[in-house]
């Protein structure tokens, strides 16, 4: 039986949990929640004063279920208080008012290939000529040309234009990332031109963590100095401080079809590394002395908040290193039998700094990795007892080397084998999440990680190791700079060492990639129920393993039928589907033709999309509706969709100006759709169309649409479409009654074939 006053975060924790949850899905419009968290607060501790007195069970489960409730309502009332768009000075309150504002960049430049993109907080709007305060975030996007810096922490900006609202999904299925972004607090988004804001000097919202990013910017800047090859300097900076701004697209695609991208994070993994290796010389050294375990906990301490340090203070090293200090402060007060509570009491302060962390996809794996560890790995460890059964085989009779090959044998095989059970008790906690967001198991993950965590876990080591030399010779180098120059050789070496490990690191990631590909299953689409219930089975799982209670058995049946009965609903709802689909693909004509799980997808303009459209554009949709069958076409060859062209008088004449262009009409399920990308003159032959489709500015005239197409039709305008353009025609196409769409705006242009 399980003493709860032992592990009372143990309940709260999910608690809060709850009320942050339920807020986040249903509590939008609720009124304000403070008086309810006093009122249940005061009669809680009316409830627990009474069971104090009557001592009974049943008024301790009383006043415990009110106290839980209050916990409930308090994660509730506390996500609500820290959601910004609440308040009376939100951007959202402006609207497109604002003729200019100032902000302050509050985060780290994220450097890509085109732009640099990073958060702004507003310090004041200009309203009809007046300033005022006012709060809110903004993702904003640079263009990355000459002339233009990278954006530094703490510069205050003077922008000339208004932010808009972050923009909903544009295509089915597609990452939410206005959602994501309101999770940080941001609800709003804009592209900033070069001409269109001016930096006003520098002034740090935090000045701790501006010092931060500065040091782990020249730090950056030791391995860019002794680590030549890109490839290995880019996984050594985002091995040791995390930052990934140099890995390519192939690296990335190769960590994540292995189930290692999380070694390119500075997480749980390097703050783990670093505190372990520490212990370890500690104990070696001095455990002996007295007062060890409180004073090697606060050097401890000290070591990992500095390494947090000089990492810029990132979101993932900061919670993973809040984790460790509780683990920390827990072992030197002689709590570890209590391990659950004190991840409890992490994850409970994490979240009351921030709620929001509830839905951050790092917290959500660190902390299930983390308990599936320390709970799963010495129950999988036990299995085999691989030491004891090596130490058998020596004889007292046999030589010493013999003994000796013995002992080494079976301590080698433990550790494989303890390394075999952690990478097994990780998966077994993320497996659901795993397949939740990123649609995608691969089952080489024990070859990857067997051999990837112990040698990233090395080059940690070294990586640090070179960063400690470079700045021992760098302090006398101040004074004496000959030192600097007799001296390199330290860190050259170290550098040799680290890029050596880290291409070893890199080549054994993609030789697993290529050889293993088909062992990655792609493409699965589980709901965020499907997902509850995937962990309710694993729960359910481990209970009947420690009990042996048939009761969790027939709990498992239970939760595969709900399990199956939503997959078969699922199928049920996608196979009688029809859906006709202009997608919202920036610069490029992409359309779809769905029929339940089997998609065709046609890019008119003959040009096929590249591998990132298709991914983030198309692949969400195809994986929410569990697509079997999927075809691709270039242009309107080989499509399986019934096509003509429309004959125009103009399309023979000599002037390439107004020579019509080719007019395409598609009949599909009984629903007409035209292509237009050209002018068409009134002379076309009339067609009557349900969906009139306008392509790369198409040179049209409102009265000449309705002559050939009729003026029943839904004009979409697809995203080859320029801004302008839109805007133009729009206005005037609505003027004559016509009904229009623009796909860049508005997203995906959806209709279903008449019936």
């Amino acid at each position: 039986m399980v003493t709860w006053a032992t592990f009372p975060f143990v309940r709260y924790t999910p608690a809060l949990m709850g009320g942050i949850v339920a807020y986040l899905y249903l509590g939008e419009a609720w009124p304000e929640l403070w008086p309810a968290v006093v009122g249940l607060a005061v009669v809680a501790i009316m409830f627990i004063a009474w069971a104090i007195r009557q001592r009974k069970p049943a008024a301790s489960d009383a006043a415990g279920i009110v106290a839980l409730m209050a916990v409930v309502v308090f994660g509730a009332a506390l996500t609500q208080r820290a959601t910004e768009s609440r308040r009376a000075d939100h951007l959202f309150h402006f609207a497109d008012k604002i003729d200019c504002y100032q902000a302050v960049v509050d985060e780290a430049t994220v450097v890509r290939k085109a732009t640099f993109a990073t958060t702004l907080r507003v310090q004041s709007v200009r309203v009809g000529g007046r300033w005022q305060r006012a709060t809110g975030g903004v993702r904003v996007s640079l263009p990355r040309v000459a002339g233009i810096a990278q954006p530094r922490y703490g510069e205050v900006w003077l922008i000339r234009g208004h932010p808009d609202p972050s923009k909903p999904p544009l295509n089915p299925g597609e990452f939410d990332y206005r959602q994501y972004l309101a999770y940080r607090q941001v609800y709003h988004q804009q592209y900033i031109h070069p001409d269109q804001y001016r930096v006003l000097n520098t002034v740090p919202p935090n000045i701790l963590v501006f010092w931060s990013m500065l040091f782990a910017e020249k730090l950056d800047g030791v391995f860019r100095e002794y680590i030549k090859a890109k490839r290995e300097y880019a996984i050594a900076s985002a091995l040791v401080l995390g930052i990934k701004d140099d890995v390519d697209a192939d690296t990335k695609q190769a960590y994540s079809s292995t189930g290692t991208s999380h070694i390119m994070a500075v997480s749980g993994l390097q703050v783990g590394l670093l505190y372990l290796a520490l212990t370890w010389l500690l104990q070696k050294l001095f455990g002996r002395m007295p007062g060890f375990r409180l004073w090697s906990a606060l050097l401890g301490l000290t070591v990992i908040w500095g390494y947090a340090f000089v990492t810029g203070l990132s979101a993932s090293v900061l919670r993973a290193t809040v984790m460790f200090t509780f683990l920390i402060i827990g072992r030197a007060w002689g709590r570890q039998s209590s391990i659950f509570n004190t991840l409890a009491v992490a994850a409970f302060f994490l979240l009351l700094w921030n709620p929001f962390l509830v839905a951050d996809v790092g917290f959500q794996l660190s902390f299930l990795a983390v308990l599936s560890i320390v709970y799963i790995q010495p129950r999988i460890a036990s299995w085999l007892e691989i030491k004891d059964y090596f130490y058998a085989r020596q004889r007292p009779w046999q030589s010493k080397p013999t003994q000796w090959i013995w002992r080494a044998q079976g301590w080698f095989l433990d550790k494989v084998w303890q390394a075999v059970a952690l990478s097994l008790a990780a998966q077994v906690a993320t497996f659901g999440l795993g397949l939740y967001y990123f649609h995608q198991f691969p089952f080489s993950f024990l070859f990857s990680n067997l051999v990837a965590v112990p040698i990233s876990s090395g080059a940690v080591y070294v990586g640090l190791a070179l960063l400690a030399v470079k700045g021992l010779i760098a302090l006398p180098s101040m004074w004496f700079p000959s030192v600097a120059n007799y001296m390199d050789w330290a860190p050259k070496s170290i550098a040799w060492v680290f890029e050596k490990m880290v291409w070893l690191f890199n080549e054994y990631i993609f030789l697993i990639s290529r050889y293993f590909s088909g062992w990655v299953v792609r493409e699965i689409h589980v709901s965020a129920l499907q997902t509850v219930l995937i962990f309710g089975l694993i729960g359910a799982f481990l209970a009947w393993l420690n009990t042996r209670q048939l009761g969790w058995l027939r709990g498992m049946a239970l939760l595969l039928l709900c399990y199956a009965s939503s997959r078969v609903a699922e199928a049920r709802a996608v196979a009688p589907t029809e859906e006709f689909i202009v997608y919202s693909i920036p610069r490029r004509s992409a359309v779809g033709f769905w029929q339940g799980a089997s998609a065709e997808f046609v890019t008119p303009d003959s040009v096929p999309l590249n591998e990132t459209e298709r991914t983030y554009r198309l692949l969400p949709g195809i994986i929410r509706k569990a697509a079997r069958r999927t075809h691709y076409s270039v242009g309107w060859r080989g499509t399986t969709v019934p096509v003509q062209r429309l004959r125009d008088t103009d399309s023979t004449s000599e002037n390439p100006f107004f020579r019509a262009g080719p007019v395409v009409l598609a009949q599909w399920r009984g629903l007409r759709v035209g292509f237009v990308s050209s002018r068409i003159s009134s002379a076309t032959q009339p067609v009557p169309v349900d969906v009139l489709v306008l392509r790369r500015n198409a040179r049209v005239k409102p009265e000449t649409l309705a002559a050939v197409f009729g003026a029943k039709a839904k004009v979409v305008f697809d995203s080859s479409c320029k801004i302008w353009y839109v805007a133009r025609q729009d206005s005037s196409l609505r003027a004559h009654g016509f009904r229009t769409w623009d796909v860049t705006a508005q997203g995906a242009f959806r209709c279903a074939p008449p019936q």
